[in-house]
């Protein structure tokens, strides 16, 4: 049950309570005792000790000895390990989204020093390709969207320097800690820059109404949105449950929800009327002073003004000007007597005007506007422009009150509550009132975020050690990533957690990158996907972790595997997004279709699946049967389905299809026309495996049956088609099977 469906159960009991009480509205504060406490995810976390195992030889990690004292204590063994080949192509898929290239495969392959799974560990981890893989992990859990969703679903200005920024924190191995503060509060660090600022785009990334029914209660519902992404993403907590009443499941009352609420509430949307505003990417004070400059520069322009338009109707008057007769008529009418056309032709030719009334300036007028000119150009310089971003802001106003809302509704205020975290947590509430930023701001983000970072937060370190074996496995220790709360599922492993999370704090310092090359060290990493009678049959869910689990890959590994493998993966890292193909019968719905969703343009949309453009309203049929995640929340886990339109859209679907078509080529480039060395190709960039005899003899017949039934087509309607163009062609359609083979959408 996801954390969704659960808030959904939540939900019921409420309104089960709502109809049987005379206020509908438990949010009376309760007192958090010791063994609200003791639930395990709210326990400190604890080094435990490695256990000692019979088969020591197994063990090449700590993460080993955990595992394996569990398995013998079932009187069970873990798997054999993985072929090497299988490793090399999971390690690939796994920490970079893409299949290894030949020479890579052979290079590997060819390596036998005891310490070649290392160094390839190693060198993947310093490719650009690693941070746009794991950034897709950590677009999902933040709610990802270049738009805002609702009826109009206008674009969020400038939301793609976010994405860029995960992408270069993941390659950085910037230390989760300070992730999690420049995200929650990035513009309140005393060294804020450009780069932690954009990180607080974090906030803003949510679906947005704008045109709301209700602005007080759309604004309590965007505090809400980040509330909830919040307690999930880094806490791992159902914070939002707790906002209509008090949690009914996990000790949270409604107070600490709204605690949470008075550290977000100073925060402001920069917004003109139904338009989704981006901000200059700097300090409240460079943001202070670019508005200053700008103040400073429009006094200026108006005096320019001023001056050209005190020649304007003499100049007109005159004859001199080179503008057409109709134009100049149109300049000597008032401006509230204009008709259309002249409203027009006055909008078209009015920089043409202002240059002849400036060139026709009498000496020392134009003494004085040169000076004015020369002043906006020094205003420039001394404070430059600053790259813009998208992100809430604060200003140095005071906070706001913030009140416990009854029912949820911003219409039924109850006590105000101050600014705090949930008290299950800590011994004794923070005071996050009483802070000042050096920025200028509230500076209660900036302490709550530092309190989030802390090793004494009992959540936060187990979290995202979790998250990462989730994305490394398939499946978490804790299988409910979102919630480890009462209802969560205890974790598989309880004490590899604990010893992870305190490893990861301690001796990693909160290094991601050190994270994986432990885990990725283990044998519990490197065993095979090989299916066992008896374990299968008792534990199906691989509880125990006895093997590698067999999944499918996500929708982008898919797609850029494919791109590779046909040679058109293009490799430019960030910017604006690109726009993938939609089909036009799906635009045909739309009004302005061409508005809606620019003309396919393939060599631009060859890129990397992370820098597609998201829209809320309009998701790529292609990602969405492929079960891309649902940008409306924080996404957890993917669904994974098996539906039949995914064969239909990698068998028949214009990308693929278009793939086929460039993988061919690029066999008869590199393998000529031989059909067995073309088929031996094509299996080693796919599989990273070369076809057994069976295989060869079923591709090559394939290929021959349809050679014979192009040309008895081409026959048969009387047209000409070359043996080359046969060749062509039956061997798309063989790249076309080879592409949808299992596993090539599998990982190793």
């Amino acid at each position: 049950m996801s954390c969704q469906q659960r808030c959904g159960v939540c939900f019921s009991i409420f309104l089960i309570a709502f109809a049987t009480s005379a206020s509908g509205n438990d949010t009376s504060p309760f007192k958090i005792s010791d063994s609200d406490r003791e639930h395990w995810s709210f326990r400190p976390v604890v080094r435990h000790t490695i256990p000692t195992v019979k088969n020591r030889d197994w063990v090449r990690t700590p993460i080993d000895a955990f595992v394996l004292a569990k398995l013998e204590k079932q009187g069970w063994q873990p798997n054999q390990a993985a072929e090497r080949r299988d490793l090399m192509r999971r390690l690939y898929l796994g920490l970079t989204g893409l299949p290894p290239t030949f020479y890579e495969q052979e290079t590997f392959l060819a390596d036998e020093s005891p310490d070649a799974v290392e160094r390839l560990v190693d060198d993947l981890l310093n490719r650009p390709s690693y941070g746009e893989r794991w950034a897709r992990h950590w677009l999902d859990l933040v709610r990802y969207a270049e738009t805002n969703g609702y009826e109009r679903d206008g674009a969020k200005p400038s939301v793609w320097r976010f994405r860029d920024y995960v992408i270069e924190a993941f390659n950085s191995d910037k230390p989760y800690d300070r992730f999690i503060i420049e995200q929650f509060a990035g513009d309140e660090l005393p060294d804020a820059s450009l780069e932690t600022i954009i990180a607080t785009g974090f906030h803003r990334l949510g679906p947005w109404d704008d045109e709301p029914a209700d602005f007080e209660q759309d604004r309590a519902d965007q505090l809400d949105d980040i509330i909830r992404t919040t307690s999930q993403v880094f806490l791992g907590i159902t914070v939002g449950c707790a906002r209509c009443h008090n949690h009914k499941f996990d000790p949270i009352a409604a107070e600490d929800y709204y605690r949470l609420a008075a550290v977000l509430d100073p925060l402001k949307r920069p917004q003109g009327g139904r338009a989704d505003l981006d901000l200059p990417a700097g300090t409240l004070s460079q943001r202070t002073a670019l508005i200053e400059r700008d103040r400073q520069i429009d006094e200026r322009r108006r005096q320019i003004a001023e001056v050209r338009d005190s020649i304007r109707n003499g100049f007109l008057a005159s004859d001199k000007s080179t503008l057409p007769a109709d134009v100049v008529v149109a300049f000597g009418v008032a401006t509230d007597k204009r008709n259309p056309t002249q409203k027009e032709l006055v909008a078209k030719y009015s920089s043409q005007l202002d240059a002849e009334l400036i060139a026709a300036l009498p000496a020392d007028k134009r003494r004085r506007v040169t000076g004015l000119e020369r002043q906006i150009v020094a205003l420039r310089e001394a404070t430059p422009d600053l790259p813009r971003a998208y992100f809430l802001a604060e200003t140095a106003e005071p906070p706001p009150k913030t009140f416990l809302l009854l029912r949820g509704q911003a219409a039924a205020r109850g006590n105000e509550v101050q600014p705090g975290v949930p008290l299950v947590l800590v011994k004794q509430q923070l005071d996050l009132s009483n802070q000042k930023s050096s920025q200028g701001t509230s500076g209660r983000r900036l302490a709550f975020a530092r309190w989030m970072a802390t090793d004494d937060n009992p959540l936060t370190a187990r979290v995202i050690v979790n998250r990462v074996w989730q994305y490394h496995f398939g499946e978490a220790l804790v299988r409910t990533p979102s919630d480890f709360g009462i209802i969560g599922e205890e974790p598989t492993h309880p004490e590899l957690l604990d010893w992870l999370a305190h490893w990861f704090v301690h001796d990693a310092n909160w290094s991601i990158k050190k994270l994986h090359r432990l885990i990725l060290s283990s044998s519990t990493y490197r065993m095979s996907k090989a299916d066992h009678p008896l374990y299968g049959d008792k534990d199906p869910r691989n509880a125990y972790l006895w093997r590698f689990p067999y999944r499918r890959l996500e929708v982008e590994a898919i797609r850029d595997s494919m791109l590779v493998v046909s040679g058109q993966l293009r490799r430019p890292i960030g910017g604006p997004g690109i726009y993938l193909e939609i089909a036009p019968e799906v635009l045909a719905g739309n009004s302005d279709p061409n508005v809606v969703w620019p003309k396919f343009d393939e060599a631009a949309s060859s890129r990397r699946t992370v820098y597609a453009f998201v829209k809320r309203a309009l998701v790529v049929p292609f990602l969405e049967v492929l079960d891309v995640c649902d940008t409306t929340r924080s996404t957890e886990l993917r669904n994974r389905t098996t539906i039949a339109p995914q064969a239909l859209a990698l068998f028949n679907g214009e990308f693929a299809n278009r793939q086929a078509v460039h993988f061919a080529s690029r066999l008869r480039r590199e393998a000529g026309d031989d059909v067995t060395r073309q088929i031996e190709l094509a299996y080693r960039l796919t599989l990273c495996r070369s076809p057994n005899e069976p295989e060869i003899a079923a591709m090559k017949r394939y290929v021959a049956e349809q050679m014979e039934l192009l040309t008895n087509e081409a026959a048969a309607s009387q047209r000409a088609i070359s043996l080359n163009e046969v060749q062509q062609r039956s061997l798309e359609l063989l790249c076309r099977v080879i592409l949808n083979l299992n596993e090539f959408v599998y990982s190793n």
